[in-house]
């Protein structure tokens, strides 16, 4: 839909000229002749910017700019002025205006002011809504559990959240670190500022130093311009610092001086940068023990455990096992645009008493790639579930009883058929000779039976995956969203 200008000026002829021309450009046009008008027209809808004469009758332009960013904040204002009245104009730009157009005008210029503030506008925006959703995303309420030791955290993140105090949150890799570091930053005081990611262990030491306090021109071979550290980036916002264990004594020593003055020197720099910058670590090391063998400092490691999160493993928490099932099952049908999902009693016994050593993780890359792989099904088996947790489980295929009515042999031969297929493939990892093999048939006999059944011939090719190979390598590799559960 076109933009919608509003157009406020005394002047009929400039009104005509602007209306005319922003017609021609493509805008939808409306104007008023006083500020009491414009007030008016702002308050029974909506415009995609405002230009406003500085000086009207009876209202100034400077007092009708004040109403409107008082009715309609995010709205983007322009101001028209006389080259006697340039300063009031900059006075307005103070004021919230977001730039100004000095008379007598070219049309070329005004067309190129206007397409810049829409523009901005556009990104403010965006970014509003892209930052209400990362509130959204993040908020506590979308952590899921209801076990007393889950309650107990979401209680203290919502207690701390605004605090300035530093955070040190542990727990085994795939718990859900980064999930609560970025909790307590969109739950807090600065949601509305940057939350800065850096994974300590993922950079090499001699990288580290840089990306994390950056450099001036001519530190180094490669400086060749100035660059802000991921410190700076954060200004006045949270820095996350992931896999703290993994940092060397020296930048240890820095970031405790950081944390003590609040002020650092990039590399290469002669002059300090002060920072006011919200620090939360993580870690899956046991710090303590780390100390004890001198290799990790004392005194960063009670400057960083202010407030301490601890995050238990899934098993200390299994009762929220069928909520996260539930959780990603609702979650990844929604992604893959496909009907809704259940595990048979079957499944779930054998997910319910698997120990999930990758925690929060693994579980949900399970259920993910059960989605994937589930061609058209509404009920996932245990067929649908990786060999290690049916091999855990000791899973056998339900048995089958004659009713009073009796059933169809045909069909439910054809279903236990299926089902010890997809189970052959899944321990032979999707690879058809070996499956076949675990069968005591032929290969050609397998595929047979699989074009009968209606079980792809290329699991890995039905969701977009590629197989790790051509040919037999047909192996799913459920992929994972970057930081989703540290």
């Amino acid at each position: 839909m076109k933009e919608k200008i509003l157009i406020v000026d005394d002047d009929e002829g400039v009104r005509q000229v602007l209306s005319q021309s922003l017609s021609e450009a493509g805008y939808r046009i409306s104007s008023a002749e006083s500020g009491e008008k414009a007030v008016s027209a702002v308050r029974e809808e909506t415009f995609d910017l405002v230009i406003l004469d500085m000086v009207l009758p009876r209202v100034d332009g400077m007092e009708v700019l004040k109403e409107i960013t008082a009715l309609r904040p995010e709205m983007p204002v322009v101001m028209i002025t006389g080259y006697a009245s340039v300063e009031t104009a900059i006075k307005a730009m103070k004021m919230g205006a977001v730039d100004y157009i000095v008379k007598p005008f070219r049309m070329e210029e005004v067309e190129l002011v206007v397409g810049k503030a829409l523009e901005r506008s556009h990104l403010r925006r965006e970014n509003v809504y892209l930052r209400r959703q990362l509130e959204t995303t993040y908020g506590v309420h979308n952590i899921t559990g209801q076990s007393p030791v889950m309650r107990r955290i979401f209680a203290l993140i919502e207690q701390v959240a605004s605090s300035r105090s530093t955070v040190l949150i542990t727990g085994a890799s795939g718990t859900g670190k980064e999930l609560v570091a970025r909790a307590l930053h969109f739950n807090g005081d600065r949601r509305n500022r940057p939350f800065v990611s850096v994974n300590c262990g993922g950079i090499p030491d001699t990288l580290l130093e840089d990306e994390l306090f950056g450099h001036v021109k001519g530190a180094f071979t490669d400086a060749v311009a100035d660059r802000p550290g991921r410190f700076e980036s954060a200004d006045t916002g949270t820095l996350f610092l992931d896999e703290i264990g993994n940092m060397s004594m020296s930048l240890q020593i820095k970031l405790l001086r950081v944390l003590q003055e609040r002020e650092f020197l990039p590399l290469g720099g002669t002059k300090k940068v002060q920072v006011d910058v919200r620090i939360i670590a993580a870690t899956n090391m046991n710090l303590k023990a780390m100390m004890e063998e001198g290799k990790f400092r004392e005194d960063l490691y009670y400057r960083l455990n202010v407030i301490h999160i601890q995050l238990p493993s899934l098993r200390e928490r299994s009762e929220d096992v069928p909520l996260l099932i539930q959780h990603f099952l609702n979650k990844y049908c929604r992604e893959m645009n496909v009907p809704a999902k259940r595990f048979t009693p079957e499944a779930m016994k054998a997910l319910m008493e698997f120990s999930w050593p990758g925690n929060v993780r693994q579980l949900e890359n399970v259920i993910e790639r059960a989605v994937a792989l589930s061609f058209g099904k509404l009920e996932l088996g245990p067929e649908d579930l990786p060999r290690d947790i049916l091999d855990e489980g000791l899973v056998e295929m339900p048995v089958l009883h004659v009713g009073g009515d009796g059933f169809s042999l045909d069909e439910v031969l054809a279903d236990y058929e299926q089902r010890m297929l997809y189970q052959a493939l899944e321990h032979a990892g999707w690879v058809k000779t070996r499956a076949a093999e675990l069968l005591k048939i032929k290969r050609t006999t397998l595929i047979e039976k699989m074009k009968r059944l209606g079980i792809p011939l290329k699991g890995a090719v039905e969701r977009g995956t590629s197989p790790l190979a051509s040919g037999e390598a047909e192996t799913i590799e459920p992929a994972t969203e970057p930081g989703a559960h540290n």
